[in-house]
């Protein structure tokens, strides 16, 4: 069995376990009320139980798996509207930094911004969906970070954290990771104008655009048999 190390990938692996046991919630390939036995698991992915107990507990975090006593992890439910509410104040978030982000960003804040942008071009041709989620993730990091408010990046970063797993469910709707880029494209414009209430507005249309990706996701998470 391996103990918690880097992949070939670059990541750890419990969190290849956590990426893919989340694609399989997603999916709906693991129901609301499954059962995720550790030794199960460890034996699938060649681990020890340490890398599946983290992998398990970072999906806990962010509410798609539920510990339950002497039932152990469970794939969670979740109400259409829970998600949708955390989109609503992500989309609060995110247009606030991007507004700020605007305004603060140095020269070299913004072109990286644009570069990050740019990679994204042959990743989304090819359909890699791995890749542009971390792209994603990368693009909207730098996003906080041009707000030169340590405090405020924090804060959306460990927001986008919880919501990870439902963000990157809604790349897997068809064609949305073009109109994800399309819609980084416009934001990226606004940012390079210095323009931040257009940017700000830019952001909320595309968090909601994001939410609205996910509307099969929710129809999916919202039942449990138990």
């Amino acid at each position: 069995m391996n103990s918690e190390q880097d992949s070939p990938a670059g990541l750890l692996l419990s969190d290849r376990i956590r990426l893919a046991l989340s694609d399989e919630i997603t999916t709906g390939a693991l129901a609301p009320g499954a059962q995720l036995d550790e030794q199960q698991l460890g034996d699938r992915f060649g681990a020890s139980r340490t890398p599946v107990r983290e992998a398990l507990r970072q999906l806990a975090t962010t509410g798609l798996v539920e510990m339950r006593p002497r039932r152990g992890a469970v794939v969670a439910s979740m109400p259409a509207e829970r998600v949708f509410e955390m989109f609503e104040l992500s989309a609060e978030i995110e247009a606030l930094c991007v507004r700020l982000a605007a305004w603060r960003m140095t020269p070299v804040e913004r072109s990286t911004l644009r570069r990050i942008h740019d990679e994204s071009e042959a990743v989304v041709a090819r359909g890699d969906i791995d890749e542009y989620d971390r792209l994603n993730w990368r693009f909207h990091d730098a996003i906080y970070v041009g707000t030169h408010n340590s405090f405020m990046v924090k804060q959306a970063q460990s927001l986008r954290e919880r919501m990870a797993a439902f963000r990157r469910a809604q790349l897997r709707q068809g064609g949305r990771p073009e109109r994800s880029r399309h819609e980084h494209g416009e934001l990226v414009e606004a940012v390079m104008q210095g323009d931040g209430d257009h940017a700000a507005k830019l952001m909320r249309a595309h968090m909601f655009n994001a939410s609205g990706a996910l509307e099969d996701f929710v129809q999916r998470i919202g039942s449990d048999p138990r």
